[in-house]
């Protein structure tokens, strides 16, 4: 476990997702999930022997994050749409009915997801208090229309979720892109300057890293938009998908897991954008 700032941990041994920890007076707030039943368990013990787990804290709906959460009798905040979202999977889970380049797509079948439920949810803002401190999750929607970021302000801490990503691109397929700019403008702008910013994928960011993502992603905007009476959408998408992976730099392993990533977000982005396209 990497000590990011004073209380403040990550955990990057999961695949999938990095998890946070933050330790206040006696309390912990756990951010994210494993996916796997005994990475869960064995996260849970760790983390436990640091403090009492309060509140488990789910940044956006994506599945690597939230189906590890279904095995934990801990109260999950998360923003109102992510909890919409949970709401309409079904019970059973399946990875291979839309695999979008999770490690979730893997999983043959798993049950029990309608646990995974959060338990406290807000629209735009709220704020909680633990040990004197106030914690403020904000809803930025961005990767997915339920993303949101968890600001300790008496620890210059912020969590953004998979707002900035480092070490792989991110599925795209429900984002919405241009509050996603607005996001990175925000992490750029002066409030933000005091603060440790901490990415799901990659653990902690910079300005670099931001402007990284701001390419990227006006990148996947325009071209995208000339997808709408694109006769060879897919040829095209193929393309697109293979240029975007020389923005990262990734390992040889993965390249097929985020060629796939790529070109399924690619595809479903251009039909939420223009649902009556080629």
């Amino acid at each position: 476990m990497q000590k990011i700032a004073p209380k403040v941990y990550l955990e990057n041994k999961y695949i999938g997702v990095n998890l946070g920890l933050v330790v206040i007076g006696k309390e912990l707030l756990l951010v994210d999930s494993p996916l796997h039943t005994e990475e869960v368990k064995e996260w849970f013990n760790v983390v436990s022997g640091r403090g009492r787990p309060k509140f488990l804290i789910l940044l956006d709906s994506h599945p690597d994050r939230v189906l590890g959460s279904r095995t934990l009798t801990l109260p999950a905040i998360a923003q109102d749409q992510t909890l919409q979202t949970i709401r309409e999977w079904a019970d059973t889970f399946k990875g291979n009915a839309h695999p979008i380049g999770a490690e979730a797509d893997q999983l043959r079948r798993i049950t029990g997801v309608n646990n995974a439920i959060p338990e406290m949810t807000f629209s735009e803002r709220m704020v909680i208090h633990m040990g004197g401190k106030e914690i403020v999750f904000l809803h930025r929607p961005g990767p997915r229309p339920g993303s949101m970021w968890m600001v300790i302000p008496d620890l210059s801490v912020v969590f953004v979720g998979d707002t900035v990503t480092i070490d792989e691109p991110p599925y795209v397929g429900v984002s919405v892109l241009e509050p996603w700019l607005n996001s990175l403008d925000e992490l750029r702008g002066s409030d933000m300057q005091s603060y440790t910013l901490i990415s799901s994928y990659g653990g902690r960011i910079d300005r670099k890293d931001i402007n990284h993502m701001a390419r990227f992603l006006r990148k996947v905007q325009s071209r995208v938009e000339k997808l709408e009476n694109d006769k060879n959408r897919d040829e095209e998408i193929e393309r697109l998908a293979i240029d975007l992976m020389g923005d990262f730099n990734i390992r040889s392993i993965q390249e097929d897991l985020i060629l796939k990533r790529l070109k399924i977000g690619l595809l479903d982005q251009s039909l939420l954008q223009y649902p009556g396209g080629a």
